[in-house]
This record gives structure tokens, sequence and C-alpha cells, in this order.
């Protein structure tokens, strides 16, 4: 237990120390609960990162009225950068232990889960022709990590990628960061340090 509070201790400063960065560069921040609320704030853009949604999977699928109005808002263009639990939630389902619930449905996809990790260590990232925000100097290189249980099935073959994979798994072993409408969607997680230009 101590080694789980102190991993989350680390976690919890880490997201504190991006919320401040995020914060400083002028944006504010509001935060919306998948579970609780049942429209979207007005909001410039949307950010949906890591977290267990297998776990909740059956309240995320009743939550019929917030799953309609993310869907529409990225539909129209909303930007929005999901990360690895967020790009599960924005698929058509989650499949685990037997049981399948629907999610948002913005990509043409399904989220399975596995009983060993499908994704799990460090990632290098080549930024492709369809980074919607391409490095200005050409192809750029990106670090960050992936630990994922779940794989993405039955995907459309016309989705674009933003990055080829150079290490790791991503969303098929070449690929990852699905890219729809204005949505980022990738099992990387990518964070603001050196070399980096989240």
């Amino acid at each position: 237990a101590v080694v789980v509070e102190a991993a989350e201790r680390e976690h919890d400063a880490e997201q504190q120390r991006e919320a401040d960065a995020v914060r400083a560069a002028g944006a504010e921040l509001v935060p919306i609960d998948t579970l609780a609320d049942r429209e979207l704030p007005a909001i410039d853009g949307l950010v949906i990162g890591g977290g267990f949604p297998e776990a909740c999977m059956d309240a995320l699928e009743a939550n019929v009225a917030l799953r309609e109005a993310l869907r529409a808002a990225i539909e129209r263009g909303l930007p929005t950068y999901a990360e690895c639990a967020g790009l599960m939630y924005l698929a058509r389902s989650i499949h685990w232990q037997g049981r399948s619930a629907r999610m948002v449905g913005v990509i043409p996809g399904d989220a399975v889960m596995h009983a060993r990790p499908v994704g799990r260590g460090y990632v290098r990232l080549e930024e492709t022709a369809h980074m919607p925000w391409a490095a200005a100097s050409g192809a750029a290189t990106v670090q960050g990590h992936e630990f994922h249980h779940s794989s993405l099935e039955n995907l459309d073959p016309g989705v674009s990628f933003a990055y080829r994979v150079q290490r790791g798994h991503g969303v098929d072993g070449e690929h990852d960061g699905i890219v729809i409408h204005n949505l980022l969607a990738s099992y990387a997680h990518l964070r603001s340090v050196g070399g980096n230009r989240w």
C-alpha cells in the first residue's frame, strides 16, 4: 500500500505541475465529471487524461446526455486531446470481463481489455503529415510512455494517424495518435518536458 500511495502522490504532483503550467500559459481550467455532469460546459478545448474507464464503464455508459454532448462537440470541431483512457472513452465501446458498454463513439473502434499489457514502457513516436500540431521544421520525434491493457479493435481502416511508432506499441504496433475532426487521441502519455512540444 505504501508503494501505491507514493505512486499516487507522485502522479497527483505531476498533474498539479501540468495544471499550473497550463494556467501560467493563460488557460482557465474547467473540470468535467464524466460520471455526474449531464452537459458540457462552455469550453474552448478539451483534454481527457488517463485512468481506468473499464472500472466504471457502466456509469460512463449510463451518462448518455454527456456522451452525446461530447460526441456532438467533437464532431463540430472542438479541439480535443485524449490519452489512453481518454481514447478508450471516446471509442464506440469498452469490452471487459465478458461485458461491454457503449462509450462516446467518436472513434470508430472498440476498446477491448486484455489480462496482460498490450503496450508497456517508453515510446518514441515520429510525427506524420496528419499531426495537427506539426513541427515547423518537418517531422519531429516525441517521447513518452504507455501502459495499457486494452487494444483498439474493429477500427475503421480509413483512420488517420498523427504518429508512426518507432518504439512501443501504440494503437496497432505501427501507428498511434488517431486524428478525427480536431481530435488527437493516443495511447501514449506525453508530458510538457524538455524535448517534447506538448
